[in-house]
């Protein structure tokens, strides 16, 4: 059973229209078609795949109590016109060429705190 591609990962929030809209502006994640689980959440497309599920918990209590999850990332084109969108939803992040790799890291977080970074070719970066 050879593994194809990345499906998705799944996020539990507390504000979950919040994130909806963050991830809509900052990333331009769309929230698209679902199924009727009976909670709350949305599923935020990229094209076609959802690749950001959220789900809605108000009490927040993760279902591993030692969540292990340090980050996930993107792979975008077009790092000035990224910067200028964190800029403008005044989200903070660094800048992290990855020595010894064509990759520039521009890493933040989310409004629950999830680690996000988008990578780009290091041909993008400027400085």
């Amino acid at each position: 059973m050879p593994l194809i591609a990345f499906d998705h990962v799944n996020l539990r929030t507390r504000q979950l229209q919040t994130m909806i809209d963050w991830y809509g502006r900052v990333l331009g994640l769309l929230p698209g078609p679902r199924p009727p689980f009976g909670f709350g959440g949305a599923w935020l497309y990229l094209g076609e795949q959802p690749y950001v599920h959220l789900v809605e918990k108000p009490e927040q209590k993760p279902s591993v109590p030692d969540n292990t999850m340090e980050h996930f990332a993107f792979r975008a084109k077009d790092m000035p016109a990224f910067l200028e969108t964190l800029q403008e939803e005044g989200v903070a992040h660094s800048i992290d060429p990855l020595p010894g790799f064509p990759i520039v890291q521009v890493n933040f977080r989310d409004p629950d705190g999830n680690h996000i970074h988008v990578d780009f070719d290091k041909a993008e970066h400027t400085g």
